[in-house]
């Protein structure tokens, strides 16, 4: 358990530690020694930054030589709206309740009964209501207002996050009635789609399984340490019309993963995620980390970044 962790029932506690971590990222800590750093503690080895190989180590790579202000766009929860919209449509957009520069702007009674909060400009700021009135709006409140005031950047140097507003968006709550949400997060390079990770049991039993185009099961896991479902599911009614659209977002990223929710047979568009678990996950068995790795290409970028010196 983190320091954090062990600390966070006091909110003075947690400001000051936050504020100290992050003036150590922000004045103290280049890039790459920051990522190499992590890297080391996740994997227990040694990042490779000259000649990657594997998937998590390209990721790092892009981190530190890549950049595309789409990607940037892409990364906001709320302005990637108008790219998905462009893309493919607004039809597959979550309708929104608001969204609101300043925790002070939110009025909950305006809000309805269910609904779900977001940082507009990082990962993992997120709050699931159920019901109204029972969330405790004063907790909701001060976490809210500690994601305004983060710039998830620092964490781990996903460029992508660094120059996005902060803001928070309340968008409709989903339910597929008493089951949780299923995610499915559609891993792609360049267009091509190549393996759908399917999520379930949010929260509770948490599974993970990764199927191919055809939804035939794949016998690795990751990027989360997750068990398989041990019931097999059916293929999506519209699987084949989800590999299309995540095709269509991904062109011209040299990876994305494209997330999709299938609420009562419509397709609902989640993220774009540009560094899934910031890429210090690994799959299992050990050897998927090189053969997923070869579907990411980098000599192009590579080439480009030697030519442009």
């Amino acid at each position: 358990m983190s320091l954090r962790n062990i600390l966070k029932k006091n909110e003075q506690v947690v400001f000051l530690y936050d504020s100290l971590r992050d003036f150590y990222y922000k004045n103290l800590i280049s890039d790459e020694k920051l990522i190499r750093k992590k890297f080391k503690k996740r994997q227990g080895r040694e990042v490779e930054l000259n000649n990657p190989v594997n998937f998590n180590d390209k990721l790092q790579w892009l981190k530190l030589n890549w950049y595309d202000p789409l990607a940037v766009q892409c990364a906001d929860k709320y302005e990637v709206r108008k790219f998905v919209e462009k893309r493919i449509g607004s039809s597959y957009l979550n309708e929104v309740h608001g969204v609101y520069e300043s925790v002070k702007e939110i009025t909950v009674d305006n809000l309805p009964k269910s609904f779900v909060l977001k940082g507009t400009h990082g990962s993992g700021f997120n709050i699931i209501c159920k019901d109204k009135d029972k969330l405790e709006w004063k907790t909701v409140t001060k976490t809210m207002k500690r994601w305004l005031k983060s710039n998830y950047y620092w964490r781990n140097r996903e460029w992508v996050y660094k120059d996005i507003k902060p803001r928070i968006i309340c968008e409709k709550y989903l339910t597929e009635g008493s089951e949780m949400l299923t995610d499915y997060k559609f891993f792609c390079f360049n267009g091509e789609v190549k393996y759908c990770q399917v999520i379930r049991g949010r929260g509770e039993n948490e599974t993970i399984d990764f199927y191919d185009t055809y939804w035939n099961h794949m016998s690795f896991t990751g990027l989360r340490t997750l068990p398989n479902s041990r019931k097999a599911y059916e293929r999506p009614l519209k699987y084949r019309e989800m590999l299309e659209l995540a095709s269509q977002l991904s062109t011209n990223f040299p990876f994305v993963r494209v997330d999709f929710y299938y609420v009562n047979e419509q397709i609902i568009f989640g993220e774009l995620t540009f560094f899934p678990t910031s890429g210090m996950g690994s799959f299992k068995p050990n050897e998927w980390n090189e053969k997923i790795g070869k579907m990411l290409l980098i000599d192009d970028l590579k080439n480009k970044k030697k030519s442009n010196k």
